[in-house]
């Protein structure tokens, strides 16, 4: 789809492309702009763009396939001991930093 930019400050999307993309009608959405492109997407709650940030972590990315590969070998755990397993991580982060 092609439009030309006017002399108007404002850019207006084509309902069609917006539809295409998915947006919906009051929809939050982003403007990105680098080096000649302009991207739109979604705005991200707080707890969206949290959870985003987290996945960039080498650590949790190492922990995101290391659980994977071991759901495709068939090894799995009760819930509970994964719970148990993370909050005495937790306790012990905690207690190596107290001022914190």
């Amino acid at each position: 789809m092609t439009d030309a930019l006017k002399n108007k400050p404002p850019v207006v999307v084509p309902p069609a492309a917006l539809r295409r993309a998915g947006f919906k009608r009051g929809q939050a959405l982003e403007v990105k702009a680098s080096g000649g492109v302009v991207t739109i997407v979604p705005k991200l709650s707080p707890d969206e763009l949290q959870d985003e940030r987290e996945v960039r972590d080498p650590k949790i990315r190492a922990a995101i396939r290391e659980g994977h590969a071991e759901f495709l070998a068939g090894k799995t755990r009760p819930i509970e001991g994964f719970f148990a397993e993370r909050a005495s991580r937790a306790q012990k982060r905690t207690r190596r930093h107290p001022g914190a």
